[in-house]
């Protein structure tokens, strides 16, 4: 290769390497990454310190925080309690992560991959007697909703396609907001320096999730349809990031992604804010675990 070769080589690869980063042939975990989770951030899994987590006297034990995946399971069970359901009264504690408490043994044994939400069902016809531990949110939510038959379709005749809906929207939201929080959120608001490549790609996905709603809720009340039955499990946990993240309660993200042009998801999200029970939820206060 000619030295006009090598330069033009060398000027190309520059070009795609401004930020002066380049990955190496095997990664290492030995500098901090900074950010603001940067004192807890880790490649392993498992229990860092033990830790007894309290066990309240309701049926149901909730450990998690009011982020917006917790917030989903907030809701559902303000919602149940709406309803009058006593055996789906709870006691709520919070699982602080930004000091590392998802890392204590107790809470790890309820959820190996130390996220919240995590829930415990204590109530005596769980199976064998025996408590039950669920965790990751959608997996809470359609567990609740399937042990109370409230908030979301059952699989039997006619409803089966009611079913179908819900569940794909449930699962849609399970898919997409990793782009929203971890994609979007962590590049905007937590970052240890703003980046031009990542806000940019993580902000377009986002977008695009919102006109993918606002298209659905043009001619929908609800995510599954019209009128008050059609309210679901969907509804909450979409609720919890797009709804807030509507209305300018994630990342004072507002006026950056122009909210207020996705009029039917702000139609839905302010409907859905003026529930006593999603009221209560935003708010619901977490006994510490210390």
């Amino acid at each position: 290769m000619s030295n006009i070769d090598n330069k033009t080589q060398t000027d190309s690869d520059a070009n795609t390497n401004n930020n002066g980063y380049t990955p190496p042939k095997v990664w290492k975990n030995d500098k901090e990454n900074g950010g603001k989770f940067a004192s807890t951030n880790s490649p392993t899994a498992g229990a860092r310190h033990e830790k007894v987590l309290p066990v309240g006297d309701a049926p149901l034990q909730l450990y998690s925080l009011n982020t917006p995946n917790g917030v989903k399971i907030n809701i559902l069970l303000e919602e149940l309690a709406e309803l009058g359901i006593k055996d789906a009264a709870y006691d709520a504690y919070k699982i602080d992560i930004s000091e590392g408490d998802q890392f204590g043994s107790d809470f790890v044994s309820i959820n190996p991959n130390s996220k919240i939400p995590a829930l415990v069902d204590y109530s005596p016809n769980t199976e064998d007697g025996k408590p039950i531990a669920v965790f990751e949110s959608g997996a809470i939510a359609l567990y609740l909703a399937e042990k109370f038959g409230k908030f979301v379709p059952s699989a039997a005749g006619a409803q089966t396609k009611a079913r179908a809906e819900c569940l794909s929207w449930l699962m849609w939201q399970m898919a997409s907001a990793p782009y929203l929080g971890g994609g979007f959120g962590h590049f905007y608001a937590y970052a240890p320096e703003p980046m031009e490549y990542p806000i940019n790609r993580f902000t377009m996905e986002t977008k695009r999730q919102l006109d993918v709603l606002d298209r659905h809720l043009k001619n929908s009340e609800y995510m599954c349809g019209n009128g008050e039955d059609a309210y679901n499990i969907s509804d909450m946990v979409i609720w919890a990031w797009y709804g807030q993240l509507a209305l300018g309660k994630l990342y004072d993200a507002a006026e950056f992604l122009q909210v207020d042009d996705y009029s039917h998801v702000q139609r839905w999200a302010q409907k859905i804010a003026e529930r006593p029970a999603v009221k209560r939820a935003v708010e619901l206060e977490l006994a510490p675990i210390r």
